[in-house]
């Protein structure tokens, strides 16, 4: 899968995309990730990419033309590519959309800076998607959070195959809770039914640990997540259990 990234500073993302995961997946062609200069497709001596807005007001805005340009000049490369704007006016980022985006072979992301982008850009423009209801100076870091989350859900990019498949919200609920060796820390000792042995029992405790953590941490995530009849169950035993005992 190819990923680029278009922006006015292109240094930023480097030393992420050289650790970790991430960069180990780089490093062996599994995922392509490119860094591409908005001011390369300016065609003044100054490079300018912004411009004061019109009618007034704060701050500057990322003019059109060039990053019409660089759309342009993706396409031509790539008709497939899907051109994707990081900006607060998206629909919210989720592990949903992160599975949908790993279905493209090409994602161009462009990220914006300043006051935003000039609104006539959004014609050009496959999708627009918000990481969360809060500012950031700039889209690069939420660039790499879309390629970071995108890029584990592709085949091989993870050691084991199943990784995917168990993290937070993959399944619509919050992961169960993950214990390691020392067995007893600070009084505190590991749920003994992990070191039983018996696989069917851990993945019972799993499933209900998964429900409870979503429960009383996010339980919004409920209403929408695919659950059985078993997890169902599951829950009321959870319930019962939170109540206050009588006496």
């Amino acid at each position: 899968m190819i990923f680029d990234i278009l922006t006015i500073f292109p240094q930023l993302p480097s030393s992420v995309l050289a650790e970790g995961i991430l960069g180990k997946a780089v490093k062996e062609g599994k995922v392509t990730v490119r860094v591409i200069n908005l001011r390369d497709y300016t065609t003044d001596k100054h490079q300018v990419t912004d411009d004061r807005p019109y009618g007034g007001g704060e701050g500057m805005v990322m003019k059109p033309e060039p990053i019409y340009q660089a759309i342009q000049a993706m396409k031509a490369e790539d008709a497939g590519t899907r051109v994707v704007l990081l900006s607060p006016q998206g629909r919210l980022y989720t592990q949903a959309v992160a599975r949908e985006m790993s279905t493209y072979n090409h994602l161009f992301i462009i990220c914006g800076r300043y006051e935003g982008i000039d609104e006539r850009i959004l014609h050009f423009v496959d999708d627009e998607i918000s990481i969360g209801d809060y500012v950031l100076s700039g889209g690069e870091l939420a660039a790499l959070v879309l390629i970071e989350s995108t890029s584990r859900l592709l085949p091989g990019v993870l050691g084991s195959p199943d990784s995917a498949a168990r993290d937070s919200f993959m399944d619509g609920l919050l992961k169960y809770p993950q214990f390691t060796r020392p067995q007893v820390w600070q009084e505190l000792e590991v749920p003994s039914v992990l070191l039983s042995g018996d696989h069917e029992k851990i993945a019972l405790w799993r499933r209900k640990e998964a429900l409870k953590q979503t429960l009383l941490k996010r339980p919004d995530m409920l209403k929408t997540a695919n659950l059985s009849d078993g997890d169902r169950r599951l829950l009321e035993e959870i319930e019962r259990e939170r109540k206050p005992k009588a006496g």
